[in-house]
């Protein structure tokens, strides 16, 4: 069987001018001066927990996907990037982050439908209304925070509680919600362009000399859960499974192997072919969302492509 192209799971470069260095849970950053130098690794996480094995030309897909995004839409909001000088790495102005999770949701699925199913009709405080199906569209989308955890489970948070605990301003929170809709609503006809269905997502924002902008990835894989509009209609009436591009299907293997990110559950090792499948799943959105073609990169001393596409970036600003 042919060996899995090489993959990196984690990086500990010595730029030069760093001053800092955070791990979060798939991209390595990196401060040098007034910029974050963000690596994304090919780490994956499921339920809030990093898997053993790394995906090959996932962290690629994600920081190019992303990119693409960012680049869309800057004429809705301000956003951190400024350069990808390497296909694994970000540059960008660094922010101080809120310490809420964006999510918005137009259709019942993964995590609002695991809730829906348990009998819960209030999400966030987002009143849910009866009668709905796993994958039926909400009458309008819904915005679901979550609270950012350093470790540990992001939590579900309302809006009022965001306010009252005074963890966003209320000026500024009313403003994260306008921003959030609008870029939805462009994600989402950008992905119907595609021939997709943008079903969910979360946006992460941050503040800079009084001005509010996007942080982090938008509309990839690991923030995002797409569906095919293919077909989309017939599988709802037959109550069949939507087809979906999202990292649900890690999820779902992983609960079929008996975890859930719960305490004393051991984590399942993923086989080689899994792996892959993972990793074309993950190629396979990027040429969906993007309309492009992946072109894989150079994959054989990965980290030292990196450390010499970013030096010269840093040398020749």
């Amino acid at each position: 069987m042919p060996t899995l192209p090489k993959a990196v799971l984690e990086t500990r470069f010595r730029f030069p001018g760093q001053t800092d260095f955070y791990r979060g849970k798939v991209r390595d950053v990196y401060t040098i001066g007034d910029k974050l130098v963000m690596v994304a690794s090919d780490r994956i996480s499921a339920f809030d927990h990093i898997l053993p094995r790394p995906i090959p030309y996932k962290g690629q897909v994600l920081n190019q996907i992303a990119a693409h995004f960012l680049e869309a839409t800057r004429d809705i909001v301000p956003n951190w990037l400024q350069a990808t000088p390497d296909p694994n790495v970000a540059v960008g102005v660094a922010c101080e982050p809120y310490k809420v999770e964006m999510v918005i949701r137009g259709y019942l699925a993964g995590h609002a439908w695991r809730e829906y199913k348990a009998g819960k009709r209030l999400l966030c405080g987002v009143p849910l209304p009866e009668g709905m199906k796993e994958s039926d569209p909400f009458p309008a989308p819904i915005i679901t925070p979550a609270t950012k955890a350093e470790q540990g489970h992001d939590e579900d948070i309302s809006r009022e509680e965001i306010i009252a605990r005074g963890i966003v301003p209320e000026e500024d929170y009313v403003q994260l919600e306008q921003y959030t809709r609008a870029l939805f609503r462009r994600g989402t006809e950008m992905a119907a362009r595609q021939g997709l269905i943008l079903v969910d997502t979360k946006y992460e924002f941050g503040k800079k000399d009084g001005k509010i902008y996007v942080i982090d990835e938008i509309h990839t894989p690991d923030s995002s859960r797409y569906f095919y509009q293919e077909g989309y209609e017939e599988r709802q009436a037959r109550g069949e499974r939507q087809q979906q591009l999202s990292k649900e299907f890690v999820r779902e293997w992983l609960m079929a192997h008996g975890f859930q990110g719960l305490e004393d559950q051991l984590m399942p090792v993923m086989p080689d072919a899994f792996v892959e499948q993972i990793s074309e799943r993950y190629i396979e959105l990027y040429e969906r969302i993007t309309g492009r073609v992946f072109e894989r990169a150079e994959q054989e001393d990965i980290e030292e492509r990196i450390l010499k596409n970013v030096v010269a970036y840093l040398e020749g600003r």
